[in-house]
């Protein structure tokens, strides 16, 4: 858990320094790698309650298509020449996605905690960023901390 931990607080560092645009990578059908620049951020499972890098999907995009054939997925965190990758397998919850321990009727909660995470901070209006999530379909996408890799220092170095 000390390696998931230090793992977090890297993640938590290169979010708030770069604003969480991260490169994340699926599989595609063919077995190539697909890969899109998304927000991301470290959160706990809302379940598991264990450390997850989780961001936000569009409802019917490619990579929860991708995820829903193979769950395997690849994130990387960076700033300048610093930067932290981590590989998992994701779980997918949202509209379209029913994860039976989570009610439907907590999803907008989970979201807004991924916009937090990922560099968004408070939103000005949450109701209108809930009626977007809904209408756009979003899921939660939340990807277990399996390995973590990277060249990483503080700024002291």
């Amino acid at each position: 858990m000390d390696d998931v931990r230090e793992t977090v607080n890297r993640i938590e560092d290169l979010v708030a320094a770069s604003g969480g645009l991260v490169v994340f990578s699926t599989i595609a059908p063919d077995g190539a790698p697909h890969s899109s620049v998304v927000n991301a951020g470290a959160l706990e499972h809302p379940v598991t309650k264990e450390p997850v890098v989780a961001m936000v999907a569009i409802g019917g995009s490619r990579k929860l298509r991708h995820l829903a054939r193979d769950p395997r997925a690849l994130v990387v965190f960076r700033d300048g020449r610093r930067w932290t990758a981590v590989q998992g397998e994701a779980t997918i919850i949202g509209p379209d996605q029913p994860y039976p321990a989570i009610p439907a009727a907590d999803l907008p909660a989970l979201l807004r905690a991924v916009y937090r995470v990922a560099g968004g901070g408070e939103h000005p209006d949450w109701a209108e960023y809930d009626a977007a999530m809904a209408e756009s379909r979003r899921a939660l996408v939340l990807i277990s901390i399996e390995k973590s890799y990277g060249v990483y220092w503080s700024e002291g170095r």
